[in-house]
Order: C-alpha cells, then structure tokens, then sequence
C-alpha cells in the first residue's frame, strides 16, 4: 500500500488488518485488528490522528481526514459505505454510514446508529444511539428495529471475513482472455448476506433501514 510518514510520524497497521495496495495512509493513522481499508480510501493523518478501530471497515474511494490537533476515531465494527467522507469526526462502535455520506467536525454518531446514504451530517450534530439519521442536512428519523441492527451487523463481519479472505488470497494478477472452462466459485453467495431491498422482500412485515 502507498504508506507515507510526514515529519517523522508512521502509519500502524496491526498484521491482522487489511488495507488494499491502492489505499493511501499518511502520517499518524491507526488501523486496528480485523479492519477492512478498500480501494482508493484516502486517510491522511498529516493533520491530526485518524484512528480506525477493531473490525471496522472503510470501503472504496472513501475520505477519512481531520482539522489540525484533533482525532477522528471510527469506532469498533464501524462500517463505512463507498465513497462516504468522515472529516473530524467521532462515528461510535457498530455504527453505519452509508454511500457517499458525510459526517463533518465535531459530529458525534452514537453507537450502533445508522447515517442514509449521501446524508450530510452537518458540524458538531449528534446522532443518538441507535437511530436512523437521513437527509441533508441529516436528521433524526426514528429508532432501529432489531431486525436492522442484526443486518448491519451480519454485513459488518461479512467485511470483517474480507479482510481475513484478502490477506490470505488477494494477489494482483493479468486478466485471461477468456474463462475457464472450470472456473472457481466465490465462497460468498446469497446466503451470505443480502441487499436491502431484496431483505425487504424477504420479510415484508419487518422494516429495515429506508
């Protein structure tokens, strides 16, 4: 991965994370065991530390950054939808964000909460555990069922056996020309995990996060 230290200060990446060759990391940036750092994510700790902990995930193309002397911190088994921006923030433990989202300074995102995709979470607002905050500018909708959190959660280590399936398996190669006659099958289908719209499908009477 493009790993960069600026005045001195290195980037930690605990062996049992994974962080895609494409990802850069700069400066005072924290990745903890069992995360999941997508293609082309951007977490430049060149102003103040960037902090990733246990098992979370930052997906593809996604910014994680922050203003001069303070912390950003996604909390453990926090899950970072493609594209979304976390700026000087603090997103709590099991929390969702989704695509294309952002999260400014000083906002708090309570646990297990979940943020809409292309939400703007405005400076300094503050999502309470456990609900669903959309718009933009974001705000409260309403409280999660247990039906959303156990999907979220089911997602999250989905990412989490990523990480675990990428270490052991990710390697560049040169495409073929054509496929195998015999070509291999993924270990993951649809009994891994679902989008929501076919979940909601699945369980008409239950809600899950809009």
């Amino acid at each position: 991965m493009p790993s960069y230290s600026i005045e001195g200060v290195i980037p930690v990446v605990h062996p049992e994370a994974y962080v895609h060759p494409t990802a850069v990391l700069i400066g005072d940036v924290h990745v903890g065991a069992g995360c999941y750092v997508g293609p082309l994510a951007s977490l430049r700790g060149d102003f103040g530390r960037i902090v990733m902990l246990d098992g979370s995930n930052l997906q593809d193309s996604c910014v994680f950054h922050t203003f001069p002397g303070t912390e950003a911190v996604l909390g453990r088994a926090g899950h970072v939808g493609h594209g979304a921006v976390l700026h000087g923030c603090r997103v709590g433990d099991g929390v969702l964000v989704g695509m294309n989202a952002v999260v400014m300074d000083g906002a708090d995102i309570g646990e297990e909460a979940f943020v809409g995709a292309h939400a703007f979470v405005k400076a300094g607002f503050v999502v309470p555990p456990r609900t669903l905050a959309s718009g933009s500018p974001a705000r409260v909708v309403r409280d999660l069922t247990a039906q959303e959190l156990a999907w979220k959660a089911n997602g999250t280590r989905v990412y989490q056996e990523l990480a675990a399936r990428s270490r052991a398996s990710l390697r560049e190669v040169e495409p073929l020309p054509a496929p195998e006659p015999d070509r291999p099958t993924l270990s993951t289908d649809a009994s891994t995990s679902v989008p929501l719209g076919e979940a909601r499908a699945s369980e008409p009477n239950k809600r899950l996060v809009e």
